[in-house]
């Protein structure tokens, strides 16, 4: 029987900015958003063996689901059909990225999926491919497969890479609570929507700007998330008061995140959260070493 396996990383994912600009007809959302990826991470193992086309998803999480409902399990299945593929595919998730927190882990391992199976296959996809396989299964997850700070808009599929960040720590608090995306995106009004000035974070990316990095971090779903858990609203002002230079709601939330310049002060505003909060990381931006180019990558 021929075996083969890997292990990859799938790194958590920030939205240092946050917008949406309007609904498409489908119902879907346009974005405009920057992300970037930090060094908190799951790891996916992949094997593939025999020819009977089963997919088997095992984590060491009780929250995840291991059938069609999860986005690593659609990852595989896409791919194998896509492509023709029968082997049988194991795919066990350590997770480490907490689950339903605004930080893309089921996008993220999704997306890991994707670049496993391209490698072990031999498929040889490019970047450009490769997010558009994964805009079928989640707006996130096209971002995820490169995993490096970027522009991202329309419904997530174009995504314009940007500069290393500056130097910074990041603190990242995940509130005991669980929040669902879909029942967040229900509740905006855009005609109350206050939008976020996306560009002008992008600029301070590209000055290596950050005090302007901290200035126009901001996410417009927080006032949404935060009237139903206020928790987040406490978690921002814990936060700055403690010392971090800005503070802001990840994805739909609940993960809230605080920016830093040393890592000794990062260490003392997660300190001070340890009484509010239990799941509390310092963490660094990290960019996920691929063999793509770096280019803006539009998919239709």
């Amino acid at each position: 029987m021929n075996v083969t396996e890997t292990l990859e990383k799938a790194p958590a994912k920030l939205n240092l900015s946050l917008d949406t600009p309007f609904h498409h007809h489908d119902g879907s959302e346009e974005w405009d958003m920057v992300l970037t990826s930090v060094d908190l991470a799951d790891y996916v193992a992949i094997k593939t063996l025999g020819r009977n086309g089963r997919i088997k998803v095992t984590t060491d999480s009780g929250f995840l689901p291991n059938d069609h409902r999860n986005l690593a399990y659609q990852a595989a299945h896409l791919l194998a059909t896509t492509y023709g593929r029968k082997e049988a595919i194991n795919i066990h998730i350590e997770k480490h990225i907490p689950v339903a927190a605004g930080m893309g882990g089921g996008s993220s391992d999704a997306a890991a999926v994707l670049r496993a199976l391209n490698r072990l296959w031999e498929l040889n996809l490019d970047q450009e491919t490769l997010c558009k396989l994964a805009l079928q299964i989640d707006a996130d997850v096209p971002y995820c497969v490169c995993s490096q700070t970027a522009h991202v808009t329309g419904r997530g599929e174009i995504i314009s890479q940007l500069p290393k960040l500056p130097a910074m720590w990041i603190v990242i608090a995940k509130p005991k609570i669980s929040v669902s995306t879909p029942s967040i995106l229900r509740r905006i009004n855009y005609t109350e929507v206050q939008h976020a000035d996306t560009q002008a974070l992008v600029a301070a990316i590209q000055r290596n700007d950050y005090d302007g990095v901290c200035e126009t971090v901001e996410n417009v779903l927080t006032p949404i998330t935060s009237r139903l858990y206020p928790t987040i609203t406490h978690l921002k002002e814990q936060m700055t008061r403690f010392g971090a230079d800005a503070a802001e709601m990840s994805g739909t939330g609940p993960t809230v995140f605080g920016i830093c310049r040393k890592q000794s002060r990062a260490q003392h505003v997660a300190n001070g959260l340890s009484g509010f909060c239990r799941e509390v990381h310092v963490v660094r931006p990290v960019s996920l070493h691929t063999d793509f180019e770096q280019s803006s990558t539009p998919v239709r």
